[in-house]
C-alpha cells in the first residue's frame, strides 16, 4: 500500500466520521425541537399569548420612537 492509498483511506475515514457526527447533531436538534414543541403544548395558549404581547409591545415602542 502506497502513501497515496493511505491518504485516501484516511480521507475516507474522516469523511465517514463527519457524516456520522452530522447525523448525530441532526438527531439531537430534532430531539430538542420536539421537546420544545412538547413544552409549548403543555403551556398552551399562555406561551403564545406571552409572545404576542411581547411582539405588540415591541411594535408599540417602535411606533413611539418613529413618531418622535
Amino acid at each position: 500500500m502506497g502513501i497515496a492509498d493511505q491518504f485516501k483511506d484516511k480521507a475516507q475515514d474522516l469523511a465517514d466520521q463527519a457524516k456520522q457526527k452530522a447525523g448525530q447533531a441532526k438527531d439531537q436538534a430534532q430531539d430538542r425541537a420536539s421537546q420544545g414543541r412538547d413544552q409549548d403544548h403543555e403551556h398552551g395558549s399562555d406561551a403564545s399569548t406571552g409572545l404576542r404581547d411581547r411582539a405588540q409591545d415591541a411594535k408599540d415602542q417602535a411606533r413611539e420612537r418613529f413618531d418622535r
